[in-house]
């Protein structure tokens, strides 16, 4: 048995976080070094490892964490301007090896990004 990913320790309430909205598929939280005034990170329940981990079977909770992904910058008073990112892989800058989108706003960003 492998060890839980941080975000499977705080789905399953192990640890605490500040939940922004949540549904049997998915969990949004607050990230605990936010990058941005805003910056809320979306997490399939799903344990996937990387983006790239992804196949065939998982082109619904893709679609429904997409889709989410507006409701959840509404929630936090962003959603007509907000950036998303997914780092696939430690080089990318991956840290926590459980896919998840960074959603970020409330202030202007800059293109292209570091």
């Amino acid at each position: 048995m492998t060890e839980k990913t941080l975000f499977e320790k705080i789905i399953d309430r192990e640890i605490p976080a500040d939940i922004v909205y949540e549904d049997d598929l998915c969990i949004a939280i607050e990230d605990i070094n936010p990058q941005a005034p805003i910056h809320i990170l979306l997490i399939p329940k799903k344990p996937i490892p990387k983006l790239s981990d992804c196949d065939n079977n998982d082109k619904e909770l893709l679609s429904h964490l997409f889709l989410k992904v507006s409701e959840v910058a509404e929630l936090c008073k962003i959603p007509e301007s907000f950036r998303l990112n997914i780092n696939n892989g430690a080089s990318a800058g991956q840290e926590v090896f459980h896919l998840h989108i960074h959603i970020m706003g409330g202030r202007k960003f800059n293109w292209p990004p570091g």
